[in-house]
């Protein structure tokens, strides 16, 4: 599949800013089933510094600064991206049992383990816990296949857990999640990687975009779309195996990745400082659109 992504961010401030100095994490990554044709990224007012870098987990990081007195900043993402209609998972992967895959990342020392040790460990947004265990525990019963056991916690929070976006903010604290039963799909992503990692497996944060599609008889609706975030487990047979618990399935070529790290602290889309802006409004629209080659 072709796409073509447009994210716009606008801040909206009663009083001007002064100077503004920004980070964004919105330009898709290539991956081995994922190719970035194209990426511009668009910035109102125009920035006086502008500089692109990798971080360290490999995503494409834009620092920009404005030195313009502003009431208002656009930042709009446009890329164009190929998806393989493949799953993340090819077959036969992850055949160990997940105690196996446990011990191996806590002695093994090849390159392959050390690069998946940073998203064994706690980060600022997960932390292991009692809790966390427990309701790992049901999904991964002694020998069972890794790729078994954390396709059945998947299916165990998507299951378990009501979408409910007006519950939770990005600091609402994974306990209220685990107590509530409710959140979207970071809060999902993140519970599931505070599974894993609370049984000694290797998780990681996956954000990126889904393709919704209308229902029967209706037109798409420009904008609707929004930004979406999974997780992916460590298999030493397989590399990284994605799991979407929001929606109970393995991404296919509906999921357009643009970045992972630890949790949602490491790939936020937009950070910055301001001086000034008084009070502000953020609006934020994502359109992800099938190009027309797909659909001929």
């Amino acid at each position: 599949m072709k796409y073509r992504v447009t994210h716009t961010t606008s801040y909206l401030y009663t009083a001007p800013v002064a100077t503004c100095r920004n980070q964004a994490c919105l330009l898709p990554r290539e991956t081995s089933r994922q190719k970035c044709l194209t990426s511009d990224l668009q910035i109102l007012p125009g920035p006086s510094d502008l500089r692109e870098r990798r971080d360290f987990f490999g995503n494409r990081l834009t620092h920009f600064a404005i030195q313009e007195a502003h009431k208002e900043l656009v930042v709009t993402a446009t890329s164009e991206v190929s998806v393989a209609a493949t799953p993340l998972a090819p077959p036969p992967a992850g055949k160990r049992s997940w105690e196996q895959v446990a011990r191996l990342l806590a002695t093994d020392r090849s390159r392959q383990t050390l690069d998946a040790l940073p998203y064994l460990f706690d980060s600022p947004f997960i932390k292991e816990s009692r809790q966390l265990i427990d309701y790992a525990r049901p999904s991964f019963p002694a020998d069972r296949p890794l790729v078994e056991a954390v396709s059945d916690l998947m299916q165990r929070i998507y299951r378990d857990f009501k979408y409910d976006p007006g519950f939770t903010s990005i600091s609402t604290p994974l306990a209220e999640v685990l107590k509530n039963r409710r959140g979207v799909c970071q809060d999902f992503a993140h519970l599931g990687i505070g599974c894993l990692r609370s049984i000694g497996l290797a998780a990681r944060y996956v954000s990126g975009y889904i393709e919704t599609l209308p229902p029967p008889g209706q037109e798409r609706l420009v904008g609707a779309d929004a930004s979406h975030a999974w997780f992916a487990v460590y298999a030493p047979d397989a590399g990284w195996i994605d799991f979407d618990p929001t929606n109970n399935q393995l991404p296919m070529e509906q999921h357009i990745t643009v970045s992972w790290g630890r949790d949602f602290s490491d790939v936020s889309p937009l950070r910055g400082i301001a001086l000034g802006g008084g009070k502000h409004k953020v609006v934020v629209s994502v359109d992800v659109a099938r190009q027309a080659d797909n659909m001929a």
